[in-house]
């Protein structure tokens, strides 16, 4: 069919319209031919129509005389329906230094032409002649090799304007690049069959290219990370395309995000916040320098300001429900372990034998309120911190720990820790800010939330999000940080994604449980770093130097994500309101602030500019 549309094309009778008429088709005699084939074929001399589309197919004519190794990017990037194809055919070196024999004589001929009529010398020529002579070297010492190179593009559209536009798109981006193209007009059969996937060059528009300006149409590949679900993380920087992607879609729900200060990682994780809450995730918030109030506030969320001052407390003694795959004892002997790893990171370390009675004395405190394994707490009031201080002053051996402990339950510290838990996270929005708590409570604070957000997520199924800020506090101490890494492995059996948030690469890194915490996340985003942490990052990222420099010259909101398998160079972008909402640079902030005061003026000034009495 193709065959005489192509003849009677060539004899000037165009259009050519071809019908396929499928129900005249028998099923028996229905070939694969007739399944993919297109309702109706119409071949123009400048185009095709194809079905219900239109497809212009064009040839590259000439190159620059050097091309860089990412020219060919922005095209395959280019965000239009389209196919390449790339022939390459071997020219023998033998045949081609003959042609290069005769090439070099008369470019020679010409140079000494102009020599002798006294003319100015000529630098083009020149040029050519130095690179005949070096190109033909590297042929003879077989560095280099000679190829007849045809790269065809067949655009794609539903109409005429459309097809223009994709037409200028592309002449653009290769004419910027002194790269040029040309329609295959009259050949436009020939030009899409040549795209086809079958290996056929019949359009057989070659130009001659040396082993290096071809290897720059290498590796031939598109960097995309999207899917039809999930939450708009950025714009891919390579091709403009949409980062979409549902972390409750992979193996695990953890993400982890380095970035230097002030290069927009909390304004990353707060627009994921924002866009979670839209699909029905509920979001619990570790803040440590009280960035996501306004947020709270603006979603009507709840926020919990952590303080020896504060309200609100949390009791560290309170048990989680038993799970129906669980045991009484199981619950308790695991609550027991984690509280006594807070006590580790209280009192600055245990020795064997005080980990030993501490780890006793807390089984007691438990039992002086009923809770073993053998009965059912489900109601049982959880015992005070002053309670575990009465047992261990009847145990020998727990002086030094009870002098350390004494400013958890009479000093200045007693009452953070030493209160009934007051506090409910029934919210699609939580934060608990610790940013008035004092240094040293910092770890312990963080540890004692966590621990309570864990006994509440394992009460009732929902998917829900965790985001650790400044997560390199809670790395400092081997004891909270494998409670972090606790929560990243066991996060998934109660739809928990755990989001790991810190600026400081090295501190997070030092720690044993660093690379276990990143290598059980499978969203990882890296923004713009310092020199200081990026050849560590490198190592653990396996990243190539270009993506290391990337990193290194990042804008605010720029840089890597990695999600399974794959990665791409990101841009964080948010519309007016959600910046509104979420920024935290401090000149927007005041501006807010100012905008605020203003509008409570303009609300209290009477109808005449006067005040009311």
């Amino acid at each position: 069919m193709l065959d005489f549309l192509k003849k009677q094309n060539k004899e000037g009778n165009d259009p050519i319209i071809a019908i396929i008429p499928g129900e005249l088709i028998s099923g028996e005699e229905l070939g694969l031919e007739d399944v993919i084939a297109p309702s109706a074929l119409k071949i123009g001399s400048k185009e095709i129509g194809l079905g219900e589309k239109l497809v212009r197919t064009f040839f590259i004519t000439s190159y620059p005389r050097i091309l860089s190794e990412s020219w060919f990017s922005p095209l395959i990037n280019l965000d239009r329906v389209y196919d390449i194809s790339i022939f390459v055919h071997p020219v023998e070196t033998v045949k081609i230094l003959k042609v290069f024999q005769k090439k070099v004589a008369e470019v020679q001929s010409q140079i000494n032409d102009r020599v002798n009529r006294g003319l100015v010398r000529d630098p083009k020529l020149d040029t050519a002649y130095q690179d005949l002579e070096n190109l033909r070297d590297k042929l003879q010492q077989a560095q280099e090799r000679i190829f007849d190179v045809g790269i065809y593009i067949a655009l794609y559209a539903d109409t005429e304007d459309e097809l223009r536009k994709a037409e200028g798109e592309m002449r653009s981006i290769l004419e910027s690049r002194l790269v040029y193209v040309r329609p295959a007009l009259f050949q436009q059969a020939e030009g899409f069959r040549s795209v086809l996937p079958v290996n056929k060059d019949e359009l057989a528009v070659n130009t001659k290219l040396n082993s290096e300006p071809l290897s720059s149409l290498f590796p031939f590949v598109s960097f995309d990370l999207t899917s039809d679900k999930g939450v708009l993380y950025g714009i891919n920087r390579h091709n403009s395309s949409l980062v979409l992607f549902d972390r409750f879609s992979l193996e695990n729900y953890n993400s982890i995000t380095f970035a230097k200060s002030g290069s927009g990682k909390s304004f990353a994780t707060k627009l994921e916040i924002l866009r979670s809450l839209m699909f029905d995730t509920e979001v619990i918030v570790i803040d440590p320098e009280r960035e996501y109030e306004y947020l709270a506030e603006a979603t009507g969320g709840r926020y919990f300001n952590i303080s020896l001052n504060s309200e609100h407390h949390i009791n560290p003694f309170d048990l989680p429900p038993v799970g129906e795959d669980e045991t009484p004892a199981d619950v308790l002997r695991s609550n027991i372990i984690n509280i006594v790893g807070l006590f580790r990171v209280m009192l600055g370390g245990l020795t064997p034998e005080e980990d030993a009675i501490v780890d006793r004395a807390i089984s007691e405190t438990y039992a002086l309120k009923d809770i073993t394994p053998e009965a059912d707490f489900s109601g049982a009031e959880p015992p005070l911190l002053s309670d575990f201080e009465l047992v261990l002053a009847g145990m020998e051996g727990a002086e030094s720990i009870l002098q350390k402990l004494s400013k958890f339950t009479r000093g200045t510290w007693a009452g953070f820790l030493n209160q009934p838990s007051n506090v409910d996270i029934n919210k699609k929005f939580v934060v608990f800010s610790i940013r008035d708590m004092e240094d040293d409570l910092k770890p312990v604070a963080m540890y004692i939330v966590m621990h309570y957000i864990w006994n509440s997520v394992r009460k009732n199924l929902k998917k829900r999000l965790l985001v650790i800020d400044e997560a390199w506090i809670m790395m400092k101490s081997d004891d909270t940080a494998s409670f972090l890494f606790s929560l990243a492995k066991r996060g998934r059996k109660y739809y928990l994604g755990l989001a790991t948030i810190t600026q400081d690469v090295g501190d997070f890194l030092r720690s044993p449980y660093g690379i276990p915490i990143i290598t059980n996340s499978s969203i990882q985003l890296l923004l713009k770093q310092s020199p200081t942490a990026i050849e560590t990052l490198q190592k653990v990222f396996n990243l190539t130097d270009e993506e290391k420099y990337l990193l290194l010259e990042a804008g605010v909101g720029e840089g890597i994500f990695f999600a399974g398998l794959k990665h791409v160079a990101i841009k964080t972008i948010a519309s007016y309101t959600e910046e509104q909402i979420i920024t935290s640079d401090p000149s927007q902030i005041l501006a807010i602030k100012r905008a605020k005061q203003e509008l409570a003026m303009a609300e209290n000034e009477g109808p005449a500019g006067m005040r009311p009495r």
